[in-house]
């Protein structure tokens, strides 16, 4: 409650008093200890209330010393001060050169490891084996990169995003430019185009969602999910040649039925086999829009949660691109285990034998977004009459180049602020800059940032006018970092800084522009309120341009507008729309006024 973020000078002494009631925890220990050890002993005779009241507060007390480990141990920062180094004055520069260099190395290693250790710890439930162990070391350094050059905890983090999202508010609320996309006034043409492919995605996000299986239907249909999957799914159970991994009481392939309305005989291949890079999809045909689709399951487990954090690059080089193509990797891994199903084992063969007439159609959500795209890249070449719609694709997956490749066949939805549509290690990185600057340069206490942005965030009502210390600076100054902003950035030696700049000028850029699938759909919200809980909302649907999804937007609904019933709901709602207008248009066409 003294001082601010970036002003710690109030609260020094606060260490001290920290670890001074740290020490008496080993007392208070002992002390629970005994109570348990007395609550236990039968033989003791007192009063009921005098017992239960006893019970209590060893109860409590157990409790409080649990949540205390499990809060040091998330919070407290075993690198401390290896985070800086600082070499002696008299040094020779190759000398200070070589040390600094095996230090700089020496704290890569301490902070990857440690990383690596709190992934382990959270994945303990998972069986790991050696891709997991790849995967943990890749996370890992992932993290280590993004975290080494800051001093913010998470309550920081947290006012910092409060603090952006109320920014982003005043500055929404103020007369602005028209909003950069492709076409400010679009042809009919193009309209046109929009309303065939919204009508499209409506239909193809059902099968997204529904790759999800039972979590996705028991959440849409919380009532009634588990009274109709238990009275169907023994029914027509499929054979074991037709579905692939864990489906206990065929809950899974009931909801698919459920969700997509298509008979069992629909149905080519199911596959639930979930490891890392390895993600559950199937095949069906859908013969309304006369297709062979296959649907792509988006992130629903632990392994899929390290295929996405898998976010480095690598080549992927077509003959039809001019220039080597990168890809967001964990996903492109994921693409090649469908790749190898579907072309290997006869998957595709097999369906075009049933409706050899058919196109072949690409869909899925999130996660799945991400791999059908790179999978539809894959199959271009054999299937030039593809189509693939990715639904709230990760933003961080294709380069410019590939990008643009995938226009003439790629069709991606986002709605709203969706946050994993604008999640690459640029904007992260971008996200960072922003948030140690608005923190730094707020002079109010955390607590009335982080109270006051909870009332905004629940009640709404104006952004608050936090004094900042950019308050009466020039326009000069404001290219000028603060004092406060470099402080909240770790110190490094000069050695360091040389090393890291002869690094980077040998080396390509280290997190390289990664963008969004194809063309854009974005879906806004039009009418309605700000907050969560608001009803009766109002859509509209424009093509846009991958610019618009550079930089991370703050908001309540950053993470629900990523969810699938919100998209499949938003769809829904414009292809009725566009539907009533077209009844519209038709009853009022008089043929006598032609």
């Amino acid at each position: 409650m003294q001082g601010t973020i970036s002003n710690p000078g109030p609260r020094k002494s606060l260490p001290k008093i920290l670890y001074t009631r740290l020490l008496l925890y080993f007392p208070e220990f002992i002390w629970a200890v005994v109570g348990a050890v007395w609550v236990s002993d039968n033989s003791v005779q007192c009063e009921k209330t005098v017992i239960n009241g006893v019970i209590g507060t060893v109860i409590a007390s157990w409790i409080i010393i649990v949540f205390t480990i499990i809060g040091v141990v998330i919070v407290f920062d075993p690198l401390g001060g290896k985070k800086t180094f600082y070499l002696p004055d008299g040094v020779s520069r190759n000398l200070e050169s070589s040390q600094s260099g095996q230090l700089l190395y020496n704290v890569k290693s301490s902070a990857t490891r440690v990383w690596e250790k709190r992934i382990r710890l959270l994945c303990c439930c998972i069986v790991q084996d050696d891709d997991h162990r790849v995967a943990f070391t890749s996370i890992a350094e992932l993290f280590r990169n993004y975290f080494s050059d800051t001093d913010l905890v998470p309550s920081d983090i947290a006012a910092g995003l409060i603090l952006l999202h109320q920014e982003q508010d005043k500055m929404e609320n103020c007369p602005k430019e028209p909003e950069e996309v492709l076409c400010h006034s679009p042809s009919s043409l193009m309209t046109n185009d929009l309303d065939v492919e919204l009508e499209n995605a409506a239909h193809y996000m059902l099968f997204a969602a529904a790759a999800y299986g039972w979590p996705y239907y028991v959440y849409t249909n919380p009532y009634t999910a588990l009274c109709k999957l238990n009275g169907d799914c023994c029914r027509n159970r499929p054979t074991d040649s037709d579905i692939t991994g864990s489906d206990r009481h065929n809950f899974h392939f009931g909801s698919i039925l459920k969700i997509t309305g298509l008979q069992y005989r629909d149905f080519i291949h199911i596959s639930f086999h979930n490891k890392i890079y390895e993600i559950p999809f199937f095949v069906a045909l859908d013969h309304k829009k006369e297709a062979i689709v296959v649907a792509v399951r988006g992130t629903l487990s632990f392994e899929d949660i390290l295929t996405d954090l898998s976010a480095d690059c690598e080549d992927l080089t077509l003959e039809e691109v001019l220039e080597n193509g990168f890809v967001h990797k964990g996903i492109t891994q994921a693409a090649n285990y469908i790749y190898r199903k579907l072309i290997n084992d006869g998957i595709l063969n097999q369906a075009f034998t049933i409706a050899p007439e058919y196109k072949l159609v690409i869909v899925g959500h999130s996660l799945g977004g991400g791999t059908a795209s790179i999978l539809a890249i894959m199959l271009r070449n054999s299937f030039p009459t593809l189509r693939c719609y990715a639904f709230s694709p990760p933003g961080g997956l294709l380069s410019k180049s590939l990008a643009d490749y995938t226009k003439h066949f790629i069709v991606s939805v986002i709605v709203g602020k969706d946050l994993v549509a604008r999640l690459s290690m640029p904007n992260m990185e971008d996200l960072k800059r922003r948030i140690v600057r608005i923190v730094a340069n707020c002079n109010r206490p955390k607590y009335q940032i982080l109270l006051r942005g909870c009332w905004y965030e629940v009640f709404g009502g104006d952004p608050d006018d936090f004094p900042t210390e950019l308050d009466g600076r020039n326009q000069d100054a404001l290219t000028q970092p603060l004092l406060a902003e470099e402080s909240l950035m770790v110190q490094r030696s000069p050695s360091y800084n040389a090393l890291e700049e002869e690094s980077h000028l040998n080396s390509p850029p280290q997190y390289p522009h990664l963008y969004l699938p194809g063309k854009i759909i974005h879906i806004v919200e039009e009418c309605s309120s700000r907050r969560l809980c608001s009803s009766d909302i109002k859509y509209t649907a424009r093509w846009s341009n991958e610019t618009v999804f550079s930089s991370i937007l703050i908001s309540p609904k950053m993470i629900t507008d990523h969810m699938p019933d919100v998209v499949l709901k938003a769809l829904n709602s414009l292809s009725q729309e566009h539907g009533s207008c077209l009844s519209c248009q038709t009853r009022e066409y008089n043929p006598s006024a032609v």
